[in-house]
């Protein structure tokens, strides 16, 4: 399964030097409102260490990380839900996204315009998000509009269950609160998928300030926004973008380098997709081997078999059994051979949970 984000925000807040940076796909970063006109679609590979050192112990003919795309569209501006700027067709290229990525302005530039005329983060993000509810809300509205006389005077469990739930759902956003916010049950759940809604995927805030922020406390732009986030339970990545496109420029060692002058462990980039990662749930295992060492991307929780399928559907359909060792016990004991000498080696059945790091070997009927 291949992660995917949608990156929004006003214009000229960084969010284009960013994708620059994640993808090296040098797009148009200009200094003014509404410098790109379609929606920017990049993927890039997840670094993981593990992957490094399984590929130097199988020494396969390929290695293939797991990915991650990004879509990066046009800045907002107030109004954008209505058709102002770009309008609102430009916030339907993020319905297909697992979550969104919002990038917000936490430095003062008078070099770079502001289309409010001041930086203030916490406005900035009160108008996208804003935005958001209300595109969530034209669509319910018309949905509703639709079948409101007919579930009402259906028996059809289905369709009282959708009226019911978009009701709900259209208090809450009149309400100016995401959707996210909600409880659902199962049956509500599984409705909701084809719907879509952009308030309802999970957020994150990239708090984007300037190369002389970097390794200091936070100023007060990023304490606004920690604070604001902490009222809804959102995760936060504070990094500097044009600091992340300069080191997409360079080798591994000259990046690590630069990363050590900078007293930084590792880039805005890497936070931002482990951060990511956290918020989704999701974890990786790894099937290995001469001709492919690979690393694939689950959600916790899920068992073999539906692992299994991720590989192929063909996989989780004729499932027999996964043999599973621990990436741990293959480091620890230096080969397979001698983790499986040593009692490390087990054989799954379908409903085993598959663990961060595991490493699988699944069999089933052609």
């Amino acid at each position: 399964m291949s992660l995917k984000a949608g990156i929004i925000g006003l214009p000229n807040v960084g969010k284009s030097t960013l994708f620059n940076a994640i993808t090296n796909q040098h797009i148009l970063a200009e200094n003014y409102p509404f410098a790109t006109i379609d929606p920017n679609v990049g993927v890039v590979n997840v670094k993981d260490i593990r992957l490094d050192r399984l590929t130097e112990m199988y020494e396969p003919k390929k290695t293939i990380p797991t990915s991650y795309e990004f879509t990066d569209i046009a800045g907002l501006v107030r109004g954008a839900s209505k058709g102002e700027g770009l309008g609102n067709k430009f916030l339907s290229h993020i319905r297909e996204t697992d979550a969104i990525v919002e990038v917000v302005r936490c430095f003062d530039n008078g070099k770079i315009i502001h289309v409010d005329g001041n930086v203030d983060p916490i406005r900035d993000l009160e108008t996208i998000n804003l935005e958001l509810i209300i595109s969530d809300l034209e669509m319910v509205t018309n949905r509703l509009g639709k079948i409101s006389k007919r579930a009402l005077m259906s028996k059809d469990k289905q369709e009282k269950l959708e009226y019911e739930l978009l009701e709900k759902i259209k208090t809450t956003l009149e309400a100016n609160q995401p959707i996210r916010y909600m409880d659902f049950k199962d049956d509500e759940l599984k409705l909701l998928k084809s719907y879509n809604f952009l308030t309802i995927k999970p957020i994150i805030y990239v708090a984007n300030i300037d190369e002389g922020m970097i390794g200091l406390e936070d100023n007060n732009y990023v304490k606004e926004v920690k604070e604001y986030a902490k009222k809804e339970n959102a995760s936060v990545v504070v990094l500097c973008a044009k600091i992340e496109e300069e080191l997409s420029e360079l080798s591994d060692t000259d990046k690590g380098d630069m990363l050590e002058a900078l007293g930084m462990e590792k880039s805005g980039l890497e936070q931002l997709i482990s951060t990511t990662y956290d918020l989704l749930g999701l974890a990786t295992y790894f099937t290995v081997g001469k001709d492919e060492v690979r690393a694939w991307t689950f959600k916790k929780g899920m068992n073999a078999k539906k692992c299994a399928g991720i590989i192929h559907t063909d996989f989780e359909k004729g499932f027999i059994k996964a043999e599973v060792i621990s990436y741990d016990d293959l480091m620890e004991y230096g080969s397979e051979l001698k983790t499986r000498e040593a009692g490390r080696a087990r054989i799954e059945g379908k409903d085993y949970i598959i663990q961060d790091g595991d490493i699988c070997h699944f069999r089933f009927n052609n």
